[in-house]
């Protein structure tokens, strides 16, 4: 597999053994492979289509709300973030937004141009794509419930046009054609929703305030429980400032794991275990983890 990826004819970024750390917001990560970065969504198109047919594939946004386990990621890591983020205003209502945007820059760019509810996007710490992917949210908006239509990419380097009908939504959850990954979104918004740009810097004002932001972390670990929060029950169980290695429960939001001093993967792996399990035996009640876990524990 390594042989015939050194033999492909691409405009992009090819390395080998990439430490994934460097490409997470933990910080942890053994080495992919191979990681890819196309040049533009031709380049990544004729990538996919020379890769061996045997060779996994995982993509791969800005790295927030992934843990990748100490031992890699075998196969190929495709980083197509800079190949996909373009933005472009459709019609009065409607815009069209790269996969490789980060949602703070669609929330920029629909509130300077009136469009609104947007801001709420402006909360989610990671990519368009990403956000696609698991119907990310925050202050009460979700993803999917702007989304007109989306195009998506699959393992020959097709493209496809795909509309919400296709996919089945829920809290933080996507299912939809298999194998095929999000390259672009197309989003619509209110006539009557004026966003504001003093709303959504109070509410990173907000975040910064309760929120762990100058530490290693991927944002919210877990879901918030019907009619309850992640948070509220991990505080309650005591769970505050316990650490596992380098690995620590936020003091600020008890929802949040930090990387406090050079964990590991598997550092935060059993602490992820260790809240969930404390929470059901103290509450009752079984959380369940938004982080996407992947890779191969160290040998």
């Amino acid at each position: 597999m390594m042989a015939l990826a050194k033999d492909m004819s691409v405009q992009g970024e090819l390395r080998y053994d990439e430490p994934m750390g460097s490409h997470t917001s933990w910080r942890v990560g053994g080495p992919a492979d191979l990681f890819f970065r196309p040049a533009d969504v031709d380049d990544l198109a004729a990538f996919l289509a020379q890769l061996d047919r045997d060779t996994p594939v995982f993509w791969h946004g800005v790295g927030s709300n992934l843990l990748v386990r100490d031992g890699g990621i075998r196969g190929v890591v495709i980083s197509a973030s800079r190949a996909l983020a373009d933005f472009e205003q459709v019609d009065g209502l409607t815009v069209r937004a790269g996969a490789g945007l980060p949602c703070t820059q669609l929330a920029r760019q629909c509130i300077r141009r009136g469009l609104g509810p947007s801001e709420f996007f402006a909360g989610i710490p990671g990519t368009v794509g990403g956000a696609l992917t698991m119907n990310a949210g925050a202050h009460g908006g979700e993803t999917w419930e702007r989304v007109v239509s989306v195009r998506t990419m699959d393992r020959n380097g097709e493209i496809h046009e795909r509309a919400p009908a296709e996919y089945s939504v829920g809290y933080r959850s996507v299912t939809g054609p298999a194998n095929e990954w999000f390259i672009e979104g197309t989003f619509s918004f209110e006539p009557d929703a004026t966003p504001s740009m003093e709303a959504m810097n109070a509410m990173l004002e907000r975040r910064k305030a309760t929120q762990p932001l100058g530490l290693p972390s991927c944002g919210s670990v877990f879901r918030n429980p019907p009619g309850d929060h992640a948070a509220r029950l991990i505080e309650a169980a005591g769970l505050k400032g316990f650490r596992i290695g380098g690995a620590e429960v936020s003091e600020k939001h008890a929802n949040f794991i930090i990387n406090r001093d050079a964990a590991t993967a598997t550092d935060i792996e059993e602490l992820i275990e260790h809240v969930r399990q404390t929470v059901h035996d103290q509450h009752g009640i079984e959380l369940i983890h938004e982080v996407r876990i992947v890779g191969e524990v160290a040998a």
